[in-house]
């Protein structure tokens, strides 16, 4: 685990709970730098280890106050995401809308130190749940059993018809 990949974890944490929350989960802004989205707080605190190994925290490391939900969304994020290099995790983000409206068509090797907006980072977060729904095994099954019942007709039945000797009371029955 990098500080690069930290701040990608951070990022899509955040656009996830927007998403989900319609809130942001911390307060701090993140910013379109050139490697990606950066949370300037989150980079300062671990930019002592540069491009190296972060340590692992301990249990005392971790905060108090983060909600179950919160607890699992950052679980899902690491599951998601996690599994991936920083730099992969970077260049997805580089084609992405938030952090290249945010650039303003600025070159790759640019700096800047432009928010990336809310309301463009939760848009991305829902596009994310649907990736993320949509990647998970139990998705084609359950979304083709739906759509198979859905289109299946009704049990059908046979028309009944007006039989010989029943004209009269059929057109009584449809005058009374």
């Amino acid at each position: 685990m990098t500080n690069l990949k930290v701040q990608k974890l951070l990022y899509y944490s955040q656009c996830l709970h927007l998403a989900l929350q319609d809130a942001p989960l911390f307060p701090e802004e993140i910013q379109a730098w050139r490697l990606g989205p950066v949370c300037p707080p989150a980079y300062q605190l671990f930019s002592q280890f540069e491009a190296e190994q972060l340590p692992v925290p301990t249990q005392a490391d971790l905060p108090k106050d983060i909600s179950n939900d919160q607890r699992d969304l950052l679980e899902e994020v690491w599951l998601y995401f996690g599994e991936h290099h920083a730099y992969y995790l970077s260049g997805m983000t580089h084609l992405e809308f938030p952090w290249k409206k945010a650039r303003k068509g600025l070159p790759a090797q640019a700096a800047s130190r432009e928010p990336i907006q809310l309301p463009d980072m939760k848009l991305l977060g829902e596009q994310k749940l649907d990736e993320i729904e949509r990647d998970h095994p139990a998705y084609l099954p359950v979304v083709s059993a739906l759509l198979r019942n859905a289109f299946q007709p009704a049990s059908v039945t046979q028309p009944q018809y007006v039989q010989q000797g029943e004209v009269r009371d059929w057109l009584t029955s449809l005058l009374n």
